[in-house]
């Protein structure tokens, strides 16, 4: 099992902070215009920590993907 950050999408308030603290992880989806996690082998966890702590909605979290 590999452990992914996700984002609430219905409390993301769409500020962007995730994108600026860690831009290999979070990108916008030109399509649905929401912010999502790209699918890596391996996860930056200070990054995302700190995303985590920057984002004003607290709406990403660490997922388990089984």
């Amino acid at each position: 099992m590999k452990e992914a950050p996700v984002i609430d999408i219905r409390e993301c308030s769409d500020c962007g902070s995730c994108l600026e603290v860690c831009p290999t992880v979070f990108r916008r989806n030109e399509v649905s215009g929401f912010i999502e996690t790209r699918d890596l082998p391996e996860y930056p966890e200070d990054e995302i920590r700190e995303a985590i702590n920057c984002c004003p909605r607290d709406c990403i979290a660490w997922n388990m993907d089984g």
